[in-house]
């Protein structure tokens, strides 16, 4: 659905009002951090993912929607936002929502360069970094590594200059697993954005490790699995331990087991709904699981 500017603006000021209303009433422990070992930059652990649920053009009541999902990861104290020119209109709706929220600033914006070729990946980011409305991005990324040599000398060349504070790679597969550690051992890069959760734990293996030994962030994507974990899940009754770690949901178990791992900087699971992102947000804050309950954690979920 096709919207004016006026409509727009109008339907995201009652967002707002909506958004700040359930902010002031929602007063709760602040977000846990990491810190980027390159950069020393302090990331809380929860922040949110823009694929598929970011993507929705013009569509004005959608867009409102997505500013209450921006709004709930401030107020829980959370900034991280992953996006990539892969995902269609999300760059760009992100940029938009941003800049009528006032909150590029406190915004850790994270996107990546999705291209074959050196000119026509430097296109690719300028037109990233217009899209967002930001000249200075937090993150910048070598999606699923493709042509990752040629765009690693041109990040290492625009953070030299500024543009960007941190680079790094990023894949979504277990059998790039291999190809992730290849560039992780070579290369020096801040961080490493991968797949990783309860049911899928091959990350543990090699990678997280060797990301704690090389001063890498680990940026996680697919936390609820790729197998309709969380379905499966929600089916049966959360365990009595689940009140230990202060989950009230089983996204929150799934979480925080993620979350738990000492080598994980930040969790980006997606969401277009604000009470996903709020309850979310929640499973970086409280105590997380330690080692004996991590096991026990993976042996009845995973």
């Amino acid at each position: 659905m096709e919207c004016t500017r006026a409509q727009f603006l109008s339907t995201l000021a009652a967002a707002l009002v909506t958004a700040r209303s359930s902010a002031a009433a929602q007063k709760g422990p602040r977000m846990i951090t990491r810190t980027i070992p390159s950069s020393g930059v302090a990331v809380p652990v929860i922040g949110v993912g823009t694929w598929r649920g970011f993507d929705v053009g013009a569509d004005a009541a959608r867009r409102a929607q997505l500013t209450g999902v921006l709004q709930a990861l401030f107020d829980a104290g959370g900034r991280v936002i992953d996006s990539s020119p892969m995902y269609g209109s999300s760059e760009e709706v992100s940029g938009d929502l941003l800049t009528a929220l006032g909150a590029h600033e406190r915004a850790f914006v994270a996107t990546k360069v999705w291209t074959e070729g050196r000119d026509a990946g430097i296109r690719q980011m300028e037109d990233s970094i217009r899209k967002l409305q930001h000249p200075r991005l937090e993150l910048m990324q070598i999606h699923n590594l493709v042509d990752w040599r040629i765009h690693l000398a041109t990040l290492r060349a625009w953070k030299k200059e500024g543009r960007i504070a941190h680079l790094g790679i990023t894949h979504y597969r277990d059998d790039a697993h291999e190809a992730l550690e290849a560039v992780m051992t070579s290369e020096a890069i801040d961080s490493v954005q991968l797949n990783y959760s309860i049911d899928n734990r091959a990350a543990e293996r090699r990678l997280l490790p060797l990301a704690a030994d090389r001063g890498i962030a680990v940026l996680v994507n697919l936390p609820f699995g790729g197998g309709g974990l969380l379905r499966k899940v929600q089916a049966q009754p959360l365990p009595g331990w689940a009140a230990e770690i202060g989950c009230r949901t089983w996204a929150q178990v799934l979480l925080k087991y993620v979350v738990s791992h000492p080598s994980v900087t930040c969790v980006i699971p997606g969401t277009s709904r604000p009470e996903h992102m709020r309850e979310n947000a929640e499973a970086g804050t409280g105590p997380l699981p330690d080692a004996d309950l991590r096991r026990r954690m993976a042996a009845v979920i995973g």
